[in-house]
């Protein structure tokens, strides 16, 4: 019963990042506010390449759960494994966490009241929420073997510099910020917000390992988390 209830919802997941990516590729042909897509498009935002990375998690998982080959399935579980521990809990959790902390102490540094003409609330919640619930509930249904420690933090960590180096470049490219709130930063601020950022996440990182552990015990993955 369990196998098929996780593949109704690894398949409802995967179609609902999907519908949500394609209605904001839509966005892109309209006029939106200046500055909003402009260099490097949505895949500049932390927001949309983590829609994707979502949708690629699950879609993985729907392959995962539909394999029957023994050896086929080991291998894309391991892969499956590695992307929901390092990446697709930790930065998911992670965008729902900041953004709302952030909106929540002055909106315009991070989603300007202009946006709400382009989109609309159900929109906002969909990039911004609704990811929190869908990552507890693939918690619950869904046992994750993560790697050790030290590997799976220095991967995340690779992946935050990456990012970093991506927004820095659009800055020196044109002279513009991708958030409003690093524009009233000074280097060492710019730096130490990272830092910050990077803290969160790996403590975001740390609080799945906790939870996937909790759920379906720690025995499990002992060996893979020293």
């Amino acid at each position: 019963m369990i196998a098929k209830v996780r593949i109704v919802y690894h398949i409802t997941a995967f179609s609902w990042y999907a519908f949500i990516i394609k209605s904001l590729a839509a966005k892109d042909g309209e006029k939106l506010p200046p500055g909003i897509f402009e260099y490097g498009g949505p895949w500049k935002y932390l927001t949309f390449l983590n829609l994707l990375l979502q949708m690629v998690f699950f879609g993985m998982a729907v392959v995962n759960d539909l394999q029957t080959g023994k050896n086929t399935v080991k291998g894309l579980n391991k892969w499956k494994d590695l992307i929901f521990s390092v990446l697709a809990f930790p930065v998911g959790m992670f965008v729902v966490l900041l953004f709302w902390v952030i909106f929540s102490y002055d909106r315009q540094l991070v989603y300007p009241e202009s946006l709400d003409a382009f989109f609309p609330l159900w929109m906002n919640h969909a990039m911004h929420t609704v990811v929190m619930p869908i990552l507890l509930g693939e918690i619950l249904l869904q046992h994750h073997v993560y790697p050790k420690t030290k590997n799976g933090l220095a991967a995340l960590g690779v992946v935050g510099l990456a990012y970093m180096g991506w927004v820095i470049f659009i800055y020196l490219a044109v002279g513009l910020w991708v958030y409003p709130l690093l524009g009233l930063l000074n280097t060492s601020g710019v730096l130490g917000l990272f830092l910050l950022n990077m803290t969160v996440v790996t403590i975001m990182y740390l609080l799945g390992r906790t939870l996937n552990n909790c759920v379906w015990g720690k025995g499990k993955t002992v060996t893979k988390n020293k």
